[in-house]
């Protein structure tokens, strides 16, 4: 399976959108039926992500696809499951505002069975719940929903985030999922700014990010894929590494033991997995 480094987000009520993000590059397309669509046009949106589902080919999709949900616990999230729930092309769905684990299990309870939720985690108590929400069954992925975190928390800035992105990071780790992907970097002509946050979330231990415009994409692979030097580093390593049996230390003076042997697998298979999913990405634009 190719790691899914990047999400592109497109608004459910702009159908002439979908079919162009599917050839983006993006390695998931997530529908939005949430935040991006503004209430009068929710039926709408859920009419057009329904058809544009249905009419997908499956057997040969340029991208996965998940779809975001309105709040379950409302009647438009209720609503969405009831449309979205089973559909071949769909390959998960994205909870958005999730607490506690029985907010995964009203999801379930409304229809959606056999189907991965990435879960979205936006608030304090969701934040403090973690490690519970990772372990739940059907849980695919977590991440930090930042936009209303930073507002409940009134933080001024990114640096404010950092602790509650080490905190899900670590969550992610414990329930053995991928780590977590960044949350939508909101300025789109601000291209150093994403790459200098990107790259922060990156040395958190983060992994992808979502999008909102498709321009945002290429820095999000590039930042986030390991540097050649990390690499090459890395190679080192594991060359050594089979001349020793204990603990050694190399010519730049770097010591090398096993939890050091190990990180470095993880940096090949994670520049590997990077790789892949950019050939991926150059076949379908």
């Amino acid at each position: 399976m190719i790691y899914p480094g990047t999400w592109l987000y497109v608004p459910g009520d702009r159908p002439d959108r979908m079919a162009k993000a599917m050839s983006s590059g993006a390695d998931v397309v997530v529908l939005d039926l949430q935040d991006s669509v503004a209430e009068p046009r929710k039926a709408l949106a859920r009419a057009a992500v329904t058809e544009f589902l249905g009419a997908l080919d499956t057997k040969a999709p340029s991208a996965r696809i998940q779809v975001r949900i309105n709040n379950i616990h409302t009647d438009a999230g209720r609503r969405d499951i009831d449309a979205i729930a089973g559909m071949p092309a769909l390959s998960g769905i994205r909870l958005p505002r999730v607490e506690s684990v029985q907010d995964i299990e009203t999801v379930v309870r409304a229809g959606a069975s056999n189907i991965m939720f990435h879960c979205l985690i936006e608030t304090a108590l969701g934040v403090e719940n973690a490690f519970s929400i990772a372990g739940a069954p059907g849980v695919a992925a977590i991440s930090l929903g930042e936009g209303d975190l930073r507002a409940q928390l009134r933080a001024l800035d990114e640096q404010a985030l950092d602790w509650g992105r080490g905190r899900i990071v670590v969550a992610a780790a414990a329930a053995q999922l991928p780590p977590p992907s960044m949350a939508v970097f909101g300025n789109i002509k601000d291209p150093a700014g994403l790459r200098e946050s990107c790259d922060r979330g990156r040395r958190l231990g983060m992994r992808g990010r979502s999008a909102i415009h498709p321009a945002q994409l290429p820095i999000i692979a590039e930042t986030f894929q390991p540097t050649a030097a990390e690499v090459e580093q890395a190679r080192r390593i594991l060359a050594e590494a089979h001349n020793h049996s204990g603990g050694f230390a190399l010519e730049n003076g770097t010591f090398v033991d096993q939890p050091v042997i190990a990180a470095a697998q993880l940096t090949l298979e994670w520049s590997e997995l990077y790789q892949q999913s950019s050939a991926q990405g150059r076949e379908h634009a």
